[in-house]
């Protein structure tokens, strides 16, 4: 396979600064802005990482896949010799960064060795666990109540959705039905297909936004990737733990308000293979971590009670759980704080 006079600007469609969000997301905040500043290879002039980035190319293989593949491999080039695998491990080893990232590196060296038959024995790198903190939703409203617009509105869809970044900024108008209150994104991460219900008020957000847009049936409806939606998200998120003095609030990351989705969701419809779907998940043991995160202490609650069913209507739909009637015919609602 050869790549004759073409160059990376027409045979590849990559962006020289995409980070896989997906993943460095995934990382504290400490390690997201080390692997930030690690990592800053020069557009590659190597045909054979070339060739590599082709075939994935022709694999159809997704666009954050080729340009990690890309950012990775021309890092670990710069450091090592490609063609030799212990001078590779040896600088993996010794490289200053998580036993997550070491992972991704072995990984993306590996469709490199795979192309090139090149004989080596990939390094087992086991990421540690981290548990999962939930933000309550006080916090995430004043998250997304702080936030400017357009972010507010991406927020909010992430928040309601469990949507990834990725999959937020993949949206397009043709995958908002505002008549039902649905989103349908592209799935990431090879996931399974799903559609997201909206509340009232995230469908008046968008309406507004579409129509100040002026955005049309084929339009994508946002502009940038998700690199800027990370960004932007933790300068908003630390300018208000700034403003009202609370450190904690920097602790919380984007892909955080997919595990708050995912965690009311199941504490609201105790529903695993429900929760399993609308996560997009593929296999049921990603879902069940949210079984072990919710805390239902009693303070944790807000109750409302109505004898309205208007009133009644109005708590469901802005999230509230019906528990009961009372003999004097009050119903009972409660919402996680």
């Amino acid at each position: 396979m050869t790549t004759g006079s073409r160059t990376p600007q027409h045979t590849i469609d990559v962006e020289s600064r995409h980070i896989d969000n997906d993943r460095l997301l995934e990382l504290s905040p400490e390690e997201t802005r080390r692997s930030s500043v690690q990592i800053r290879p020069a557009p590659p002039t190597n045909p054979k990482i070339l060739n590599v980035l082709l075939q994935l190319e022709n694999n159809n293989a997704s666009k954050p896949t080729i340009n990690n593949t890309r950012k990775y491999l021309s890092f670990l080039s710069e450091h090592a010799n490609l063609n030799n695998p212990e001078e590779v491990k040896q600088f993996i080893k010794n490289h200053q960064c998580s036993d997550s990232m070491k992972r991704v590196y072995c990984i993306t060296y590996n469709r490199y060795t795979k192309y090139y038959k090149v004989q080596w024995e990939k390094p087992r790198y086991k990421p540690k666990p981290r548990p999962i903190t939930i933000p309550t939703r006080e916090k995430v409203e004043m998250l997304i109540a702080n936030a400017k617009a357009p972010l507010s509105l991406k927020l909010q869809i992430s928040a309601e959705t469990g949507f990834r970044p990725i999959e937020v900024y993949s949206l397009r108008m043709k995958d908002v039905d505002l008549e039902h209150r649905t989103l349908s994104p592209e799935t990431a991460k090879n996931g399974n297909p799903r559609t997201g219900k909206i509340s009232l008020k995230l469908k008046e957000m968008l309406t507004e936004y579409i129509i100040n847009h002026k955005l049309q049936p084929n339009d994508k409806l946002f502009k940038g990737n998700p690199s800027n939606y990370g960004n932007r998200y933790q300068r908003s998120r630390n300018a208000l733990a700034e403003k009202l003095h609370d450190p904690t609030i920097k602790t919380i990351r984007l892909y955080d308000l997919r595990h708050y989705y995912g965690t009311m969701e199941y504490h609201k419809t105790k529903d695993l293979i429900h929760v399993m779907h609308q996560m997009g998940h593929k296999v049921i043991t990603t879902t069940m971590i949210y079984m072990h995160i919710l805390n239902e202490e009693a303070d944790e609650w807000t109750c409302k009670a109505t004898n309205n069913t208007k009133d009644a209507t109005t708590l469901v739909e802005s999230g509230f759980e019906y528990i009961a009637t009372t003999p004097d015919g009050l119903m009972l609602f409660r919402k996680r704080k």
